[in-house]
């Protein structure tokens, strides 16, 4: 019954030609995509947030970007940090095939603690992470910066392939997904948190 529900819920909302596109482009490079689920929700929640400036870690082959940008207003800027060169190009594909004007997006392909370090403090209303969770901490830290009062950060895949929940498992990654929410949720003067069954689970936290 759980899974006919996940499956059901998690394409509630078929994706059109040029997600399908940007997603099998994404199978043929590698590229670690977001689930249908997880993406609709990104969109919902950008446009209550209203989203004018979002920062994306871990661009894939652009899908989670396609729907950011649906959801952010149109006015929005997303920003796409990815350290795969391939990755933004066939990025660059499907914002030309949704007819994503140039100006409304940055893509780019330094090292995610570079280029984080450098945003700046409270100007953006959305942070998404989907990356290495070694890097969690600092990437937490950094967000918690750029955010404004309000602002979101959502780390994907909280789940970690399922292992996440099991206290058997204890490989470098689940424990630094595991150290992350914990991170988070017991910081109560900095951040609302709450932990969402969509794709691989959402870890979503408002900066108070």
């Amino acid at each position: 019954m759980i899974s006919s529900l996940f499956n059901y819920s998690e394409n509630f909302n078929p994706e059109d030609v040029v997600l399908e596109h940007a997603r099998a482009r994404g199978v043929e490079v590698g590229a670690n995509d977001i689930s249908v689920g997880t993406g609709v929700f990104l969109q919902q929640l950008a446009h209550l947030l209203f989203a004018q400036s979002v920062v994306e870690v871990g661009t894939g082959s652009g899908v989670g970007s396609l729907y950011l940008l649906r959801g952010m207003i149109d006015s929005g800027t997303l920003t796409s940090i990815d350290d795969e060169i391939e990755h933004a190009r066939i990025a660059k594909m499907a914002f030309y095939e949704a007819e994503i004007e140039a100006a409304r997006f940055r893509l780019i392909t330094n090292p995610v603690m570079d280029v984080l370090s450098k945003l700046t403090d409270r100007a953006y209303d959305l942070v998404i992470l989907r990356h290495d969770p070694i890097d969690l901490t600092y990437t937490i830290d950094e967000a918690h910066r750029i955010l404004r009062s309000g602002g979101v950060l959502v780390i994907d895949s909280f789940f970690g392939g399922g292992k996440v929940p099991d206290p058997a498992q204890r490989d470098p990654k689940t424990i630094a997904l595991r150290e992350a929410g914990k991170r988070i949720k017991t910081n109560r003067d900095h951040w609302q948190s709450s932990l969402l069954p969509v794709g691989d689970g959402l870890l979503i936290a408002t900066k108070l």
